[in-house]
């Protein structure tokens, strides 16, 4: 989940959420008109080029990814129900009810391998629940993660616990597990912190049963070609872990704040300045995947780009929408 930004917006109080105040604005204006699916930002060429036949990769919007390699299926925080929690329309409700739809989920995940979880905020994690039990997909994420899904009725022995540094063999598909952080807001804060140790008492009813419990990115290579794919579920980022790390891709969460310091070139240098960047979890998460991507309000991607232009001018900009399905080199497939 993001958080707030430096813009002025109304302020309001949220009654009965205790220390685990929601530390973001929900205020949504009128969709602001999106970028080219695709924006070349430089002539010169990209530091890779990967072979645009060799994966497949389809936007589920928020930080989530289905990737395709060779009939395997990979997910990254797939969150497709979209419920609605007021929180675009100035009325957060921290005791929403979490819920999945089996039908619509379906629609958009084909047949899982493995499921890779970066943090668990329910807009990240309340369908995986029933994506684990119903497709047998192997689960990898944090200690928290791990206690939630149990609770949920996921098998144990299904679920992979890592902390960040595991590089994982999957045959032909390499999974690195990188160390990351949630976004702040201007407060320097983010909403619902904490971790679990042991599985909660309580089966999770509402989205503030789940903490973030730590953050990961992943970095997710098809066999010894590549591509290779840069994941984020947040937009901040441990400078150190992500060094050298040099992918093809690089999906990257846009800020909310300026909170942290000089994100976007910190970043784009520690990568290596990929060839293609990908801006992530700047859109409406509660509007349904069938309609096009409308802007979240607090998240100036504008500028992301811009920053993004300046810092690593070779890299080319691609800004996905919800029905394309893009080739290995971030150019939708025909």
């Amino acid at each position: 989940m993001s958080d707030d930004t430096d813009a002025q917006r109304p302020k309001r109080r949220i009654q009965g959420f205790g220390r685990r105040t929601v530390l973001r604005g929900a205020a949504l204006g009128a969709a602001a008109p999106l970028l080219p699916a695709t924006t070349a930002v430089s002539a010169a060429a990209p530091r890779r080029a990967p072979a645009a036949g060799s994966a497949s990769f389809r936007w589920l919007g928020t930080s989530g990814w289905r990737i395709d390699v060779d009939g395997r299926t990979v997910l990254f925080d797939p969150y497709l129900t979209r419920f609605k929690t007021g929180l675009f329309d100035g009325g957060f409700k921290p005791g929403t009810k979490l819920r999945s739809d089996p039908g619509l989920v379906r629609e958009h995940i084909g047949h899982p391998e493995i499921v890779l979880v970066s943090h668990s905020h329910w807009d990240h994690v309340a369908d995986v629940p029933h994506i684990a039990k119903s497709t047998g997909a192997r689960i990898v994420g944090t200690e928290t993660t791990f206690h939630l899904l149990v609770a949920f009725g996921v098998d144990p022995a299904q679920i992979s616990v890592v902390k960040g540094g595991e590089v994982l063999d999957f045959g032909g598909l390499t999974v690195e597990v990188v160390s990351s952080l949630h976004s702040r807001n201007k407060r320097h804060s983010y909403f619902a912190p904490g971790t679990l140790n042991a599985p909660p008492a309580a089966v999770p009813r509402t989205i503030s049963d789940l903490p973030e419990g730590d953050t990961l990115a992943f970095q997710v290579t098809a066999g010894s070609g590549g591509p290779s794919a840069f994941l984020m579920g947040a937009s901040d980022f441990s400078e150190r872990a992500v060094q050298g790390l040099s992918p093809d891709l690089a999906m990257v969460a846009v800020p909310s704040s300026a909170s942290t310091s000089r994100y976007v070139p910190r970043l784009l240098r520690a990568l290596g300045r990929p060839g293609v960047v990908v801006p992530v979890h700047w859109d409406n998460f509660e509007e349904p995947l069938s309609e096009p991507p409308r802007r979240d309000p607090v998240m100036d991607l504008d500028a992301f780009t811009t920053q993004v232009h300046q810092e690593s001018p070779t890299s080319r900009i691609v800004v996905p929408d919800y029905r394309t399905t893009y080739g290995a080199d971030m150019r939708p497939n025909s």
